[in-house]
């Protein structure tokens, strides 16, 4: 190797890894965007394939929550309730989640207006459901997971090489390059077709993949330890210092909490604590625990209004933890409730989180299309339809320009020095560590294979 590159030396080296990525990955952006676009439009599909469940008709004064709760628990017997999202309008049913005694967790719906169960489904088994755990994990739990986070960090990568190759060089700025010309054919029609789509698209592509990768288990655990660390993330007087308790918000809520609290530790209910003179009475069979219609009370004192997300205690330390998780996040809001006493142990609001989770929580909303309606819809349906046609018209490109029956990569070149290589790999696993870690194993062994065929 020579301790220099030439421009041409780097523009091969980079096609030739635009190349090998794009082919990898691209299967797994093209499920990424299918299933973003479904889950963008979730609430729209759910109303048309689920009506008869979700929309009632309008209430003005719903029946007790603990009714609901009854209802659900009546309609499925030796079935859990878990947590309770209160109706989101006037029209809207309440929705109780049920973990029933044998089979898959249950979303049961309740009409608020006369407290009957308007029919259940398995998450998991609708449209929407499968998007959303697809989407996350590919069904394959922490293992997709880690594929997603994995394709997700590439598909930046792709998109910024690919501005690095589409960049002119003393071509005209306009025809093939801002817009494809009509007269092209063949593998010269795709590139163009790629090459325009791909630039017009690669603003909003990044910050898809950079506002969904908080959610990634590994990136998004950095990102959140980092922000925490230097107290722009969760707020340091709201953290539950030298508590035995391991339970987070996350495990209390069944993995619905906002980013930021996702990891914050639960405070704990005192089984020994009374009810300090609340003057309403418990409709659970412990008769030192509150109920739901007792929370449900205390809720409306503290001012929380619906809607909100209602998680019941998971044993006899856990807590009521409700949360409101608005399109716009600046009205989010955590409280959490001694079962027993019904005294407020945990108070958290938007205005409490550092600059950067502010950031992420936002950035969340745009990302899922929520923070200002339709039109955040549309702009964010535009990246997951760019993704697909890039992901398609790539590989066309491969096939239409590969010689017959040969594999039709780009050829390697040997100018990049090692150490050149090694600022690139640093550089990627700073910012993506699981794409950085990737790209070495890579080199490794195309240096391995090259030697071995030599």
């Amino acid at each position: 190797m020579t301790s220099f590159f030439s421009p041409a030396d780097l523009y091969r080296t980079v096609w030739r890894w635009h190349f090998y990525a794009g082919l990898v990955v691209a299967p797994f952006l093209f499920v990424l965007a299918v299933t973003g676009a479904i889950y963008l439009f979730n609430d729209e599909i759910n109303d048309v394939l689920h009506r008869d469940l979700r929309i009632v008709a309008p209430v003005s004064h719903p029946v007790p929550l603990g009714q609901i709760v009854e209802a659900a628990v009546d309609a499925y017997p030796g079935g859990k309730v878990t947590r309770i999202d209160t109706p989101r309008g006037a029209d809207r049913s309440a929705e109780v989640f049920v973990t029933p005694a044998s089979g898959e967790p249950l979303r049961v719906f309740v009409d608020p207006g006369t407290g009957q169960v308007l029919g259940s489904y398995i998450y998991t088994h609708t449209l929407v459901g499968f998007a959303d755990v697809a989407h996350g994990s590919l069904m394959l739990g922490d293992f997709g997971d880690g594929i997603v986070e994995l394709a997700a960090c590439w598909g930046f990568i792709l998109t910024v090489t690919g501005l690095y190759l589409w960049w002119p060089r003393g071509r005209r700025w306009f025809g093939g390059a801002l817009y494809p010309r009509w007269n092209r054919q063949g593998r010269s029609f795709w590139k163009e077709w790629h090459s325009v789509l791909g630039i017009w698209c690669a603003l909003l592509i990044m910050f898809l993949i950079l506002t969904g990768l908080p959610w990634a288990s590994f990136w998004g655990d950095l990102l959140r330890r980092g922000t925490d660390l230097v107290g722009i993330g969760y707020p340091a007087s709201h953290r539950l210092h030298g508590t035995p308790s391991t339970s987070t918000i996350k495990d209390a809520t069944g993995q619905a909490a906002p980013w930021t609290l996702e990891k914050a530790v639960i405070p704990h209910s005192d089984p020994h604590a009374g009810h300090h003179g609340h003057g309403v009475a418990s409709d659970q069979s412990t008769a030192d625990a509150l109920g739901v219609n007792d929370v449900a009370v205390i809720l409306e004192q503290q001012g929380m209004k619906s809607p909100y997300r209602l998680s019941l205690p998971r044993d006899a330390r856990g807590v009521f933890t409700a949360f409101s998780y608005p399109d716009q996040p600046e009205t989010q809001r955590t409280l959490h409730i001694d079962q027993y006493s019904g005294r407020v142990l945990g108070d958290i609001r938007f205005q409490d989180y550092g600059w950067a989770a502010k950031a992420v929580e936002l950035g969340v909303q745009i990302h899922m299309g929520n923070y200002f309606g339709q039109l955040n819809q549309i702009v964010m349906l535009i990246p997951c339809i760019g993704i697909v046609v890039l992901t398609a018209t790539g590989p066309i490109m491969w096939w239409r320009r590969r010689p017959k029956a040969q594999f039709g990569a780009p050829q390697p070149t040997s100018s990049l020095s090692a150490r050149t290589l090694t600022m690139i790999v640093v550089g990627l696993c700073v910012v993506f560590p699981l794409a950085g870690a990737s790209l070495a194993i890579v080199l490794i062994a195309d240096n391995v294979g090259r030697h071995l065929l030599a």
